[in-house]
């Protein structure tokens, strides 16, 4: 009988070295499993927070290709002004920048009106007339001032000043005024030549659709429109109809021509590579909402 038990002892312990055994094995190869995990998010840390300071997490692409942009476009509230119009907006990559657009203005008043849009200096101007012209915003719209400087203004389809687009943007080619103290030089060029074709908006610096196009030589210590290009045609209808005489527009201000100058259509065209006019700072009214 002894010899049976000291048998069944020895199974017994022989049984609990096994599961001990099997229990240390597997303790060992919990340990070695988290040792293993542990590295890997050490190392993942690592490689997440370098790929961090690179940039690869930002959330938006945008962001990261925002130099990337040619203009910039700020909306605005049609609600709080029900003179402005949407119809989108123009992309912001991938414009054109060099050489000129040409524009084409017909009106009522006799032979279109023919400008070319500087590239160069005012990429975001053109952009934002060319898209507009796409979407017919300036047909049959009135020319609605004849300004105190000496401007054809147009492109406001509510005809009150206050019209445009939901957007806005910001000035271009703002000719550089002259020093205070500085006398102007003799045979110095206007700060707005007849014919040229300028922004005008209110506050200045938040450009919309309203265009002017000079029929006589301009110049002021104040330059507020930015340049956008020069008429290359017509130029005898724009002086035409700035002679006209001109009406109260209704708010007590002289200004409306008194024979409507009605835009029949303005189209503007593809893209003319080469050389563009020089920028309005090279040698060579009353705002509002644009």
């Amino acid at each position: 009988m002894a010899s049976s038990r000291d048998r069944q002892r020895k199974l017994a312990r022989a049984k609990l070295d096994r599961q001990m055994a099997r229990r240390a094995a597997a303790t060992r190869r919990r340990r070695q499993i988290q040792a293993g995990v542990g590295a890997f998010l050490v190392l993942a840390v690592i490689v997440a927070g370098s790929a961090w300071a690179l940039g690869a997490f930002d959330s938006d692409p945008k962001q990261n290709t925002a130099a990337e942009d040619t203009c910039l476009w700020t909306p605005q509230d049609a609600t709080a002004n029900t003179n402005l119009k949407d119809v989108g907006t123009p992309q912001t990559r991938d414009l054109p920048t060099d050489g000129t657009r040409p524009m084409t203005v017909t009106t009522n008043q006799g032979a279109p009106i023919t400008a070319e849009l500087n590239l160069t200096s005012s990429p975001c101007a053109a952009a934002s007339i060319a898209h507009l012209a796409s979407r017919s915003f300036y047909d049959n719209t009135k020319c609605h001032e004849i300004t105190a400087d000496g401007a054809l203004r147009c492109g406001d389809p509510s005809g009150t000043g206050l019209g445009g687009p939901t957007y806005s943007f910001y000035d271009e080619d703002l000719p550089t005024a002259p020093s205070p103290s500085a006398s102007p030089a003799p045979g110095q060029p206007p700060t707005y030549p007849k014919g040229t074709v300028a922004m005008i908006s209110n506050p200045p610096g938040t450009n919309g659709s309203q265009f002017l196009i000079f029929f006589k030589d301009f110049t002021t210590a104040d330059p507020k429109y930015p340049v956008i290009g020069k008429v290359t045609g017509g130029l005898d209808v724009v002086e035409k109809i700035g002679a006209q005489p001109t009406v109260d527009n209704g708010t007590g201000a002289k200004v409306k021509p008194k024979t409507d100058v009605v835009i029949q259509s303005l189209t503007v065209g593809e893209p003319v590579t080469g050389a563009a006019p020089p920028p309005s700072g090279a040698p060579a009214s009353s705002p509002s909402a644009g």
